[in-house]
């Protein structure tokens, strides 16, 4: 049996040190460019941690947000879109923020391909 085997959430065959940098590339360019075009599962991979990275900034006071999220993105740019632009249209919303449009399957490896971008 495979309790608690999120198979579509992981990448297994990654170490920790490159999963982590996975995870802050993939929500440093999401938030520089408020879309990316990237695999269906990287897209599921993130859309959690945005979710959090939205709610730790509309929710918690500035410096401990600041912080926060600095832990979870590259460059300042990125944390000054997410807090100026991204987070104050979501005041009101706790999730939901991200929308993933399927576009096509990659030729090669026939991955599928989709847009992530903000609702």
């Amino acid at each position: 049996m495979r309790h608690r085997c999120r198979k579509n959430l992981k990448f297994n065959w990654k170490d920790f040190q490159q999963r982590k940098a996975l995870e802050r590339n993939l929500l440093t360019n999401f938030f520089l460019h408020k879309s990316i075009k990237t695999t269906e599962k990287r897209a599921k991979f993130i859309v959690p941690m945005i979710d959090k990275l939205i709610n730790v900034v509309n929710t918690k006071d500035e410096m401990n947000s600041i912080r926060q999220v600095m832990t979870y993105l590259y460059t300042k740019e990125s944390s000054l879109e997410l807090f100026k632009n991204v987070a104050p249209k979501f005041k009101g919303r706790t999730c939901g923020f991200t929308r993933i449009t399927p576009i096509k399957y990659r030729d090669g490896d026939n991955a599928k391909l989709v847009l992530l971008e903000l609702v």
